[in-house]
């Protein structure tokens, strides 16, 4: 069955078009896009709205959304990422498969209200405590699945390799027992997981996570990359200047130096945070075809420091958005935290924009595009053959009031308060309705009673 949108006004090809017409096929891809057409009979008209490709968050660990505002109390002079992450630890021990599920599905159903249509889901929590393997070794994948099929989110799964607790080669311990494989397990894991992501939407795709260099060898990075079998790859890189400072001990070179020299990293490949880079790191990751996964609101919840976008950018790297720790799930604070994080860094304003440009129609197409290719997705603009990821701004607003083009994106990223986002489809699926997830009231009473259990 197709399913035609019209739109007054629409995103096509990047240039802002009037009384657009999207088809959508059975199969959830957008069959065919006409500009200046009228609306027909059947047509579902988007009076009101703006219509946009929606992007795809390239990050997320979606257990952690249970934790989101529970680890604010300073634990002694030195926090940082690495005192949080020891919290995280003892948070994991205590989530069982049944509420990785509903904090799953509240997080996806988050995203989809917040704009993304898509997630790739960087899943490292495959064992039981202790790390014994569940009787299904993909049970915590399966459950993955199903909270996507609940909320109706897409979805690129990355099972992570993480070998080791440190580049010492010290063995996982405690929380990270949970997180470990050997590369036989991991292959056994990879086999089962592809076997779930065959019978759930055809729009899911299986990509690969060697963690860090801290946690994967030169033998494991090659794993991954044959296990993936052409898929994406996705690793925390440079995120912190103590792993830095570990990697550069143990080495001799930082890691996105290490990394560049010793693996073919192309545009399969993106890597996590990228946050402190040296001048030739910059210009030789820009030069590789990789994306730069960037979760600004996170990475400020951290500390972790401020990534080099400009540069960045002006070197013709690209960069995607994702919702790391899901702390905040929110599209537009993503791409407004990450220009103010410029801005207060350079001391200047609009700084990601070229000169004479929208500031929010760069970060947002920036965001489409980074998102699709990091995601292996067919996805980030409105055009024939790609998935039917699409949302709608709400034009109604007052901040989006007497503004047109790209002015709606800049309101929405820099001034409007609350939800903008009025609808959302995810491969052609509706799930956002007038701001709200049409299975946001069951989905969120299920967070609540898994959320009692995690923290009674």
């Amino acid at each position: 069955m197709t399913t035609t949108l019209h739109a007054d006004c629409a995103l096509v090809a990047g240039q802002w078009q009037r009384d657009v017409r999207v088809s959508i096929d059975a199969a959830g891809r957008i069959a065919s896009v006409h500009t200046d057409a009228l609306p027909q009979a059947g047509d579902q008209r988007l009076s009101d709205r703006v219509l946009l490709p929606a992007p795809g968050n390239l990050h997320s660990h979606a257990f952690q959304r249970a934790m989101a505002g529970r680890t604010e109390r300073r634990s002694g002079a030195n926090d940082s990422f690495w005192t949080w992450r020891e919290q995280m630890y003892r948070f994991v021990d205590r989530m069982t498969p049944d509420h990785l599920l509903a904090v799953a599905a509240l997080a996806y159903v988050e995203m989809l209200e917040a704009g993304y249509a898509a997630v790739a889901e960087f899943h490292y929590l495959h064992h039981a405590v202790g790390g014994a393997a569940y009787a299904n070794i993909a049970e915590t994948t399966s459950r993955i699945v199903a909270a996507t099929e609940t909320a109706g989110i897409g979805l690129t799964h990355l099972p992570v390799l993480y070998q080791r607790g440190g580049l010492d080669g010290r063995p996982p311990a405690g929380g990270q027992q949970r997180f470990a494989c050997d590369a036989d397990r991991f292959a056994t894991l990879m086999s089962a997981a592809r076997d779930v992501l065959a019978r759930t939407r055809p729009d899911a795709r299986l990509g690969v996570a060697p963690h860090s260099l801290r946690a994967v060898d030169s033998g494991g990075l090659k794993l991954a990359i044959e296990l993936v079998q052409g898929g994406p790859i996705h690793i925390h890189i440079a995120e912190q200047t103590g792993e830095v400072d570990e990697v550069l001990a143990a080495t001799g070179l930082r890691p996105v130096q290490w990394l560049l020299e010793h693996v073919p990293v192309d545009d399969r490949w993106c890597l996590l945070h990228a946050t402190h880079l040296d001048d030739a790191e910059v210009a030789s990751l820009a030069a590789s075809g990789a994306t730069v996964g960037l979760a600004p609101v996170t990475e400020a919840n951290l500390g972790d420091g401020i990534f080099r976008a400009v540069d960045f950018r002006d070197a013709g790297g690209r960069f995607g958005i994702g919702t790391d720790s899901n702390v905040r799930i929110d599209l537009a604070e993503e791409l407004r935290t990450l220009e103010y994080g410029q801005r207060l860094q350079r001391r200047s304003r609009a700084v990601i924009a070229d000169d004479d440009y929208s500031n929010g129609r760069v970060l947002f197409d920036a965001a489409c595009a980074g998102g699709a290719a990091a995601l292996g997705r067919a996805s980030g603009e409105i055009a024939p053959g790609n998935w039917a990821d699409l949302l709608t701004l709400d034009r109604t607003r007052l901040d989006l009031a007497g503004v047109t083009g790209d002015g709606w994106l800049d309101a929405w990223i820099f001034s409007a308060p609350g939800r903008v986002v009025r609808d959302v489809w995810s491969a052609g699926h509706h799930r956002v309705r007038d701001g709200r997830h049409v299975e946001r009231e069951a989905v969120e009473a299920a967070y609540r009673r898994t959320l009692a259990e995690l923290t009674g």
